[in-house]
Formats: C-alpha cells, sequence, structure tokens
C-alpha cells in the first residue's frame, strides 16, 4: 500500500509528520484517530484529527493535512437523499418551524 508524509496541525501531535495511508484515489482519510493509552490502566482517550487542504503544493493537485478536532465528534457519515437529517448540531435551535407552512395565497 501507498503512503504519503502529512503533517499534523495542532494537539498534542502539533508539528509532527507522520505517514499515512493512502486509499485508491491517492487520498488520506478524512479522519485520523488516535488512541492514546491511560496511563493508569482505564480506557484509552481518543485524538480526533480531520483532514484539510494544505495552502501550499502544486496546482490541480491536492496535498493534505490534519488539523485536531478537539471535540472529536462522530465522523461524517453517509447521507443519502432519504435518511433522517441529524439533531441539531451543538446545540442549536432549530430556525425551521415544525408543521404545514402557512397558505399565503389564500
Amino acid at each position: 500500500m501507498k503512503s504519503e508524509d502529512t503533517p499534523f496541525e495542532g494537539g498534542p501531535l502539533d508539528g509532527r509528520v507522520l505517514p499515512v495511508l493512502v486509499g485508491m484515489t491517492g487520498h488520506p482519510p478524512k479522519t485520523y484517530r488516535v488512541p492514546v493509552p491511560d496511563p493508569h490502566g482505564g480506557p484509552p482517550a481518543v485524538l480526533v484529527y480531520r483532514r484539510a487542504p494544505r495552502e501550499e503544493g502544486r496546482i490541480g493537485f491536492a496535498r493534505w493535512k490534519y488539523r485536531y478536532d478537539p471535540e472529536g465528534r462522530q465522523g461524517s457519515r453517509l447521507r443519502w437523499p432519504w435518511s433522517k437529517p441529524d439533531a441539531t448540531p451543538r446545540g442549536k435551535p432549530d430556525a425551521t418551524p415544525r408543521g404545514k407552512p402557512d397558505d399565503a395565497h389564500g
């Protein structure tokens, strides 16, 4: 399998460049999870990094870096047109009212 040296930005891996396996399309995974063992024998903590485009590089050739996601949200899932939408993100109220729209044309 092919790998690409990918820089990490933010969090405990800030400034490191690690080899990351790329898929058949030549892109690394969208989410990179790093398990960190607990020194007291508890469950390991998981650091989450998200793929982002790198500003430097050749035109037309995507180069990537990983940015630290301190919230560690779940990765994006497949969204089919018939899937139900996710719950309101981060506790923000939904701006769309429920029910039927008002009949404005009588």
